[in-house]
């Protein structure tokens, strides 16, 4: 068993589709874990604000099938095959750790994202705060806490079952 996380964004529908995503994603694994629900405004272009978090599961699934059922779950909750980065979208799943994984051939992990964006980080931090990133020597609280680039986000009100409820 592998564990890993995967961030999980939606702003088309939004609790509708962080629900269904979190459903579909307790089927991959054990030791189903989730952040709470943080609201971010779009980075890279206009639309209606997000809804993020951040799930960590241990799965027996090999890193390129994961990547794969992560894309055919975007698919069949209706992203648009030919979907581009900086637009608005139903549902968006990207892995940020798969165990000790480092490699620059997709998926890059870790994820880049885990260092660019609060909404990926300060879920990570509530779920995984004393874990370090592979290749980094801090942990992930620090690594919020040392978080620097102001961005627009919230905790919100949505709690599913099993979601984490603070930090």
């Amino acid at each position: 068993m592998t564990r890993t996380f995967i961030s999980i964004g939606s702003n088309i529908e939004r609790e509708h589709h962080i629900h269904v995503a979190m459903t579909e994603l307790k089927k991959l694994g054990v030791h189903f874990e989730v952040s709470r629900i943080f609201e971010a405004e779009p980075v890279g272009f206009s639309g209606p604000n997000f809804y993020n978090c951040v799930v960590a599961l241990e799965t027996s699934l090999s890193l390129s099938v994961l990547q794969q059922t992560l894309k055919q779950l975007e698919l069949d909750y209706g992203r648009a095959p030919d979907a581009k980065k900086n637009q608005s979208r139903t549902l968006d799943l990207d892995i940020l750790l798969y165990g000790n994984v480092q490699q620059n051939s997709l998926p890059t992990l870790p994820r880049a994202d885990i260092y660019k964006f609060a909404f990926v980080l300060w879920p990570m931090a509530e779920i995984a705060p004393d874990m370090k990133i592979p290749g980094e020597d801090r942990t992930i609280l620090q690594l919020w806490n040392e978080f620097g680039t102001e961005q627009a986000l919230w905790p919100v009100d949505v709690i599913f079952e099993g979601s984490h409820e603070s930090l």
